[in-house]
């Protein structure tokens, strides 16, 4: 899966271990869950961390939800939980891996 680069050029926070933010392992880096959005640091600025493809999670059986015991992250207008070092979206009766 590749990813967009797109500098979220306004940012001004800066995120780190106690910035209060969720943090969310993403393959080689870490984002951070702020405003619905993930952003991760790249080049000495940060970047909105999304896939740009979609990507089904095949053969993903685990029904998440509020009581999954996975935590959850706002992300746009849905939520995705924490499984497995992915990101995990319910979408059209699937599971997608962000």
């Amino acid at each position: 899966m590749t990813t967009l680069h797109q500098e979220h050029a306004s940012h001004t926070h800066t995120h780190g271990p106690d910035c209060g933010h969720a943090t969310v392992p993403h393959g080689d880096h870490v984002d951070y869950a702020h405003d619905g959005h993930m952003h991760r640091e790249h080049g000495g600025h940060w970047d909105e961390c999304e896939p740009s493809e979609h990507v089904s999670h095949e053969s993903h059986d685990h029904r998440h939800g509020q009581d999954c015991g996975h935590p959850s992250v706002l992300h746009g207008d849905h939520v995705d939980y924490l499984h497995d070092g992915h990101r995990h979206a319910e979408h059209e009766g699937h599971w997608d891996d962000h």
